[in-house]
């Protein structure tokens, strides 16, 4: 099976390549990455000489990139991965989001069906949703109400996907998928931003009161979760993917606090940032019934493995958090 992966250089797609290399002696994947902020090669360090491995410098929203990539081989499949995935980076400029998740992924979707690739699996997130309030999770039929420009640029993007199906008859599948955490994530997310900046004795900043609601999964079970979907999802549908792990994002920082044995005195609250959704959480009922997936791993000895790493790979962590991530952190937190 030849696998091409977009965006296979951020978080959730170096590791779905690493998992899907060590899980299958019979794949081959093409990353095709455009090297964003965000895309850091870093990620898949010590594959590059992997034999079913490629790397190709390239951007979905430019065809000619797509085309040399699709005339270059067959693929039995496709993964988007590639989007600009930050909420906080979307309140500032909405101008990226909308050309990579949406008008990339309509891109994607027009080389897929010139090139007669057999599927391909659009990688969503649980925030087209928009919030839930006390009660209930989000299901595959739950409206989108998307309330930021970035869940707003992925629901277009996966109305696009839906689009195609029914008008072209594209063999397609969508995944959302809940908050996820793990090695690689970049530091402007929460745990690895938490993480970081406790290992340094640094400010913990924590928006509001800290009491928006997540639902965590850890990355290699979602990745597990994309596989599933992508060998055995019916076209046209969408799967919900969750860790069932839904807290407030201040317990969130005091059990990382606690594990790394820190104190608490770090948190620091500051401004909500506008829109912020007050609750996530997702039913996986259907992924789990329908093609027998389920989470392998528990929250707790997936963040302790997650500090681990991140202790493990200080070198990683202080490149991530040098130059443009430096400007950034300062423009978003500093008298807030």
């Amino acid at each position: 099976m030849k696998l091409l992966v977009t965006g296979g250089a951020g978080f959730i797609g170096s590791n779905f390549i690493r998992f899907m290399l060590k899980r299958y002696d019979d794949v081959e994947i093409v990353n095709f990455d455009a090297l964003t902020y965000a895309g850091n090669l870093e990620n898949l360090a010590g594959i590059e000489d992997e034999k079913r491995y490629a790397f190709v410098r390239g951007d979905i929203t430019a065809r000619a990139d797509l085309d040399a990539i699709f005339d270059a081989s067959p693929f039995d499949a496709v993964l988007n991965f590639a989007a600009e995935t930050h909420v906080d980076r979307s309140l500032v400029d909405a101008g990226p989001f909308v050309s990579t998740n949406v008008a990339g992924t309509q891109a994607l979707i027009d080389a897929v069906q010139q090139h007669a690739v057999p599927r391909l699996v659009q990688v969503s997130t649980d925030e087209v949703y928009g919030t839930l309030g006390p009660d209930g999770r989000f299901t595959e039929t739950t409206p989108l109400q998307p309330n930021n420009p970035y869940s707003a640029s992925k629901a277009g993007g996966d109305c696009l996907v839906r689009a195609a199906v029914r008008c072209h008859g594209l063999d397609a599948v969508i995944t959302r998928c809940s908050n996820n955490f793990g090695p690689y994530q970049f530091p402007e997310k929460l745990i690895p931003l938490i993480i970081a900046n406790a290992l340094e004795d640094k400010d913990l900043p924590v928006y509001g009161d800290g009491m928006q609601i997540r639902d965590w999964i850890y990355v290699e079970d979602h990745c597990a979760g994309i596989d599933c979907v992508m060998r055995n999802g019916i076209a046209g549908e969408v799967y919900n993917i969750g860790g069932s792990y839904d807290v407030p994002n201040l317990e969130i920082v005091k059990t990382i606090l606690r594990l790394l044995d820190k104190p608490e005195s770090l948190i620091t609250f500051v401004t909500d940032r506008p829109g912020h959704d007050r609750r996530y959480a997702i039913d996986s009922s259907r992924i789990e019934q329908e093609l027998g997936w389920q989470p392998a791993h528990t929250f707790d000895a997936a963040i302790q493995d997650t500090i681990d790493w991140y202790r493990a790979n200080p070198d990683w962590v202080a490149h991530t958090r040098s130059g443009e991530y430096v400007a950034y952190y300062e423009k978003m937190y500093a008298g807030r």
